[in-house]
């Protein structure tokens, strides 16, 4: 069952922000943690719902970057700003990431592009959003845990979608935050983005397998919950294979890297118009992720 509509998953896990850029809050009896950082534009949508939801904000003392991108960090600078004292997790690599002063530019300005492409734009008028270099923090690695009282997160490191990628796993709530590294339930399919490369993000999908899941708390379009959520990994490694045999007999179709990224993104988008990722930016996704595949079948990647 996938669940769009934010609001209280259980006890002490909520889902906030928007149905296409979701924010997890967990609620310890110690503190409490966001985990995602999301779209630059939600933060007034996050203030409301922390009113509306009577969501005690003195009690967040933390937040889990789960990876570096631009739609994965959009409120932190905000929070960090305005609670000094909140710590901020990320992996060593992310943080180096977060530090490049071409990657700070490149969230920044894509952040500002997705806004204006919802129309959300005005929001950057009237809050501190982008990020710099004064955002500092923690860094997490395989096996580390986040201690909130009687609610843990186990750190797993899922490179693939990023170098930087992140997850995390709370075994009290059995729910399972994967980012984009666990696939994305978009519609009725899931969306399977190995961005950086996509041999170490099917790699990433067997290493969470056997995790006991009751909530797949996916950083786009909603949650998912109950037997969906149990055979979620197992179904996203399924598309996942499918996708790169796409990807294979694309390329070897069109002998070209950017041909083939551009005839993914042209029926991409006729399909799925609203989708959160603008057209412009998916083609540089899908262009990297068919170099690596040229790569990996000894092609080195014309084009």
């Amino acid at each position: 069952m996938r669940i769009r509509r934010p609001g209280k998953i259980r006890k002490g896990l909520w889902f906030l922000g928007r149905e296409e850029s979701c924010i997890y809050l967990l609620e310890g009896s110690k503190e409490s943690m966001i985990v995602n950082g999301g779209l630059s534009y939600l933060v007034p949508d996050i203030l409301q719902q922390f009113a509306e939801f009577d969501i005690d904000q003195s009690r967040i003392r933390k937040a889990l970057i789960l990876h570096a991108h631009f739609d994965h960090v959009g409120i932190i600078p905000f929070f960090k700003r305005r609670r000094p004292d909140v710590e901020i997790y990320a992996s060593a690599r992310g943080w180096e990431i977060l530090r490049m002063p071409k990657a700070i530019a490149t969230i920044n300005e894509f952040s500002r592009k997705v806004a204006q492409s919802r129309g959300k734009e005005k929001v950057f008028a009237g809050y501190d959003l982008d990020w710099s270099d004064d955002i500092r923090g923690t860094a997490v690695s395989e096996g580390d845990r986040i201690d909130l009282g009687d609610l843990e997160l186990r750190i797993i490191e899922t490179p693939g979608h990023s170098s930087c990628a992140v997850s995390a796993y709370s075994p009290e709530l059995k729910a399972l935050f994967a980012s984009d590294s666990g696939g994305i339930p978009y519609k009725d399919t899931i969306n399977t983005p190995g961005n950086s490369n996509f041999t170490l993000y099917q790699q990433s999908l067997e290493k969470l397998k056997d995790l006991e899941v009751e909530y797949l708390c996916a950083d786009h379009y909603g949650y998912v919950a109950g037997d969906e959520a149990r055979r979620f990994i197992g179904d996203a490694i399924k598309y996942a294979g499918e996708f790169r045999a796409m990807m294979e007999e694309l390329y070897q179709r069109v002998g070209d890297v950017d041909t083939a990224a551009e005839q993914m993104i042209t029926d991409f988008h006729k399909e799925n118009p609203d989708y959160i990722v603008i057209p412009e930016i998916l083609e540089m996704v899908y262009r990297q992720m068919v170099r690596h595949i040229a790569d990996a079948m000894g092609e080195g990647g014309r084009g």
